[in-house]
C-alpha cells in the first residue's frame, strides 16, 4: 500500500503496461524563425512557450526538470532515450520542476530500475508540464547550434493547426532573460539545514540545488539558504562563516539587486564562493560585463582547464551567459584561474589575498563523478583558516 501511495505521489503508472493512446502527430514544437517540428504530445495536456535549449546529458532528466537555472525554458534532450530509469521520490534538485516543456526522440512508458516508481510522461503530467515526442532531436540540435536559443511553443492537439499559427504565437514567447525570473525560482524565507555545530554557511538562493545544500551538509556545515535580494546588514546578522551564491537562471544584467552584498562580502574578508550565476555576479561587482552566449553551456561534457596547474576536470553545466573577459580588471586583484577548453570562455576566478573564489560550473553534479568535489572542501577550508585567524576555532 505504501508503493502504491507513493507511485500516485509521483505520478506513476509504469506498472500499468498500457500507455495513453495518442495521435502520431498531435502535437509541434514551433520555432519564432519559421521552423516547425511535429510530433507525439506527452505529459500534461497544455501549451507552454519559453526559450528552447539543449542539453547534452545523458542521464539525470529528473535532475533536468528540477535545475531551477531552466526556468522558462523548453528543454531538448539530445541523448535519444528518456525516462528508461523512470522518477522517483529522491531524486528531485528542488521543490518543483522548472523546466516549460520537454522534448525529447523517445520517453519510455516501462521504466526498469529498482527504485522507480512512476514514469516521466506521468511526472510531467502531475505538474502541469507538455512534452512532445517523435521530435528528430539531432535536427532540432544542429538548427539551434546554427541560429542560437529561440524562442518557442510547445503545443498539443494542433494536429490540425497550419505552421504558420503557430510560428506565430512562438514569436510572442517571453525569454527567461525578459522577466525576473530570479524571483520566480528563490526561497521565500530562510531556511536551515545541517550541523548546528558546524561552520556556518550562507547561501543566497538564486535558484539553488538541492545537492549544494548536501555538499556542504554532508562535510559538517550547518547552511542557512536566504533568498535573494536580502541586504548585506540582514546577512551579516546571521553571523557567517561564508557565503556562497548559488546558480540561477535569467540574465545576470538585471541583477543589479545582488551586487552591493557581494562586493561588502568579499571587502569585509568573509569567504566567498559564487557558483554559475554567482560568478557572474561577482564579476560584475567588480565591473565587469556579461553576454549571452549563442547557444548556452549544457551538459555533463565541459572540459575545464586549471590555469595555475594545467589540470583539465570534466564538468556539468546549466547556463546562457558568461563573463566578458576583456572586461575584467586589468593587472587587480582578481584572476582568471579557469577556462573553458572548447572555446575559451571564463571559467573561475579567484581574489590574490581574499578568500574569494567562483565557478562558472556545477561542482556538486559529479559528472567526472568526483573531478570538483574538491572545491567545497577548498571553500570549508577558506571558512576554518579564517575561523583560527579570528580565535573562533
Amino acid at each position: 500500500m505504501a508503493d502504491a501511495h507513493a507511485r500516485a505521489a509521483i505520478g506513476g503508472e509504469m506498472y500499468t503496461g498500457r500507455a495513453r493512446y495518442r495521435p502520431a502527430s498531435d502535437a509541434a514544437l514551433a520555432l519564432a524563425d519559421g521552423r516547425v517540428f511535429r510530433g507525439r504530445g506527452f505529459g500534461a495536456a497544455a501549451n507552454a512557450s519559453g526559450e528552447v535549449v539543449f542539453t547534452t546529458t545523458m542521464v539525470g532528466f529528473q535532475e533536468e526538470c528540477t535545475d531551477p537555472s531552466f526556468r522558462g525554458q523548453i528543454v531538448c534532450m539530445t541523448y535519444p532515450l528518456i525516462g528508461n530509469y523512470g522518477v522517483n521520490a529522491e531524486d528531485d534538485e528542488s521543490r518543483r520542476p522548472w523546466i516549460a516543456g520537454l522534448v525529447v526522440r523517445e520517453h519510455c512508458q516501462h521504466p526498469s530500475h529498482a527504485r522507480s516508481l512512476g514514469t516521466i510522461d506521468g511526472y510531467l503530467r502531475r505538474h502541469g508540464i507538455p512534452g512532445i515526442s517523435g521530435v528528430d532531436t539531432r535536427a532540432l540540435t544542429r538548427h539551434i547550434r546554427e541560429v542560437g536559443d529561440i524562442r518557442a511553443l510547445l503545443a498539443h492537439d494542433v494536429a490540425e493547426t497550419p505552421d504558420a499559427d503557430l510560428v506565430a504565437r512562438a514569436q510572442t514567447a517571453r525569454l527567461p532573460g525578459d522577466r525576473d525570473v530570479v524571483a520566480e525560482v528563490k526561497v521565500a524565507e530562510i531556511e536551515t539545514y545541517g550541523n548546528e555545530n558546524g561552520p556556518h554557511v550562507v547561501i543566497i538562493d538564486c535558484g539553488v540545488k538541492r545537492n549544494i545544500i548536501q555538499s556542504l551538509v554532508e562535510r559538517g556545515a550547518r547552511v542557512s539558504v536566504a533568498p535573494f535580494g536580502v541586504t548585506y546588514e540582514q546577512v551579516a546578522a546571521l553571523d557567517p562563516g561564508g557565503v556562497l551564491v548559488s546558480p540561477g537562471p535569467g540574465d545576470p544584467a538585471r541583477l543589479d539587486t545582488g551586487l552591493d552584498l557581494v562586493r561588502r562580502v568579499v571587502a569585509d574578508g568573509t569567504p566567498f564562493f559564487g557558483i554559475c550565476l554567482g560568478h557572474q555576479l561577482l564579476a560584475r561587482s567588480i565591473g565587469a560585463t556579461t553576454r549571452k552566449l549563442k547557444f548556452g553551456h549544457r551538459g555533463g561534457n565541459q572540459p575545464v582547464r586549471d590555469l595555475r596547474t594545467g589540470r583539465v576536470t570534466i564538468t556539468s553545466q546549466n547556463h546562457s551567459y558568461q563573463v566578458d573577459r576583456d572586461s575584467l580588471p586589468a593587472g587587480g586583484d582578481w584572476e582568471v584561474v579557469l577556462e573553458n577548453i572548447n572555446d575559451g570562455s571564463v571559467e573561475g576566478l579567484a581574489h590574490r589575498t581574499r578568500p574569494a573564489m567562483t565557478v562558472q560550473f556545477h561542482p556538486e553534479a559529479s559528472p567526472g563523478p568526483w573531478d570538483n568535489a574538491d572545491m567545497f572542501d577548498r571553500f570549508l577550508g577558506a571558512i576554518a583558516e579564517a575561523n583560527r585567524a579570528e580565535g573562533r576555532a
